[in-house]
């Protein structure tokens, strides 16, 4: 995934130099280039749904081939999602205007949380993993205006009146 975003031209930390923990300030070109940031629970949904996506696909696999493939399908979005396509479609159709793609580091983190979500979806009953779903989104959806839903959505079919609520 590594070599596949540094073939892509994102950098390896962000362009400012430095490495933060947490950075929260979404419109801002240091989105996306930090350790974590409001984004990061979207890729512990993404394990959330890869485990039970893939719990029900292939019952028999063994869970460790099935968090390697959750891997896989988390690191090819990872490249996917910092092609030029894909990057000026959110700059584009969403208030992502300050976005120009993942450093490598937020990326590594993203998969990260993938694989957090996977694990505790692996372990916790349905409900648990139904009910921090649903916790994510609303906490996120209300601090950002934005969550992994709302970005599937815009990605597929923006809509102007979502786009204006998202700009405040």
């Amino acid at each position: 995934m590594a070599a596949g975003l540094v073939g892509l031209g994102r950098n390896l930390i962000c362009q400012c130099g430095y490495v933060k923990l947490w950075h929260g300030q979404v419109i801002s070109s240091e989105n996306s280039q930090h350790i974590l940031d409001w984004y990061s629970p979207s890729h512990v949904l993404h394990g959330l749904i890869f485990y039970m996506a893939l719990h029900f696909l292939l019952p028999r696999l063994n869970i460790s081939w099935r968090l390697l493939l959750a891997a896989a399908i988390e690191a090819a979005w990872e490249i996917i999602e910092n092609t030029s396509w894909i990057i000026d479609k959110y700059r584009e159709d969403t208030i992502a205007l300050d976005y120009y793609g993942d450093s490598v580091l937020n990326s590594a983190s993203d998969m990260t949380m993938m694989v957090a979500g996977f694990i505790v979806a692996s372990r916790a009953p349905v409900w648990v993993s139904v009910c921090l779903f649903v916790a994510a989104e609303l906490f996120v959806g209300l601090i950002i205006r934005d969550g992994l839903l709302l970005n599937i959505i815009m990605l597929l079919y923006p809509l102007d009146w979502v786009r204006q609520w998202q700009a405040g």
